[in-house]
């Protein structure tokens, strides 16, 4: 077989790759501008220019809106929130501040704005509801979780704390903070939680009061 005949039977050339990374930059620029404009006021426009990409681009990996925000909801990160590397600091309140430092705040309030964003979408997408529970605020959740029972064992509670109702209060507040009031999540406000709401709930008496 002659060198044509071979290259003319070889398997016909793709495309090119598809680049992984710009996936990356495609979901962070979906969350930046669902928090800014909501699902509704959101486009694919919006985000292509946001990432730098070609609408088609998007196009190509997400078929509609809905999909794109399905998976980049899915695809958000709790910075400081790997249950393997927590704070531990010797106090409950040590802890819980230690996660509450100036970008925390911020990646809560923009979490908070996403959650706000796609309200009018979880109706018609309940998948989207479980999404966003998992990826906004089953983290804090979590962590909060750990922290408390490991400040139940040290005795710095009260025994008797019910452990994932506090775990959930301060995640609960912030949400109403912020899709019922329409307020930002400052530090200010989270420490206010830890000092007047949830180390009085958990019984924990601050040596400095």
């Amino acid at each position: 077989m002659d060198s044509e005949t071979t290259a003319s039977t070889a398997a016909p050339r793709l495309g090119r790759p598809r680049d992984a990374s710009r996936d990356a930059d495609i979901l962070d620029a979906t969350i930046a501008v669902l928090a800014e404009q909501g699902f509704d006021g959101m486009t694919i426009d919006m985000v292509a220019a946001r990432a730098g990409a070609g609408k088609a681009t998007v196009y190509r990996r997400w078929p509609s809106k809905a999909d794109l925000v399905i998976d980049a909801v899915a695809c958000m990160k709790m910075k400081d929130l790997d249950p393997a590397h927590l704070p531990d600091t010797g106090t409950l309140r040590g802890d819980l501040v230690a996660l509450v430092r100036a970008p925390a705040a911020a990646d809560a309030d923009q979490k908070m704005h996403v959650m706000g964003g796609i309200v009018s979408l979880v109706s018609r997408e309940p998948e989207l509801a479980r999404t966003a529970y998992a990826a906004i605020l089953q983290p804090r959740i979590t962590a909060n979780r750990i922290l408390l029972e490991r400040a139940r064992e040290r005795g710095e509670t009260r025994p008797d704390i019910d452990v994932d109702h506090l775990a959930a209060l301060m995640p609960a507040m912030v949400s109403f903070r912020t899709l019922a009031q329409r307020e930002p999540i400052t530090r200010e406000f989270l420490l206010s939680i830890i000092d007047e709401v949830l180390l009085p709930a958990a019984g924990v008496v601050r040596s400095d009061s």
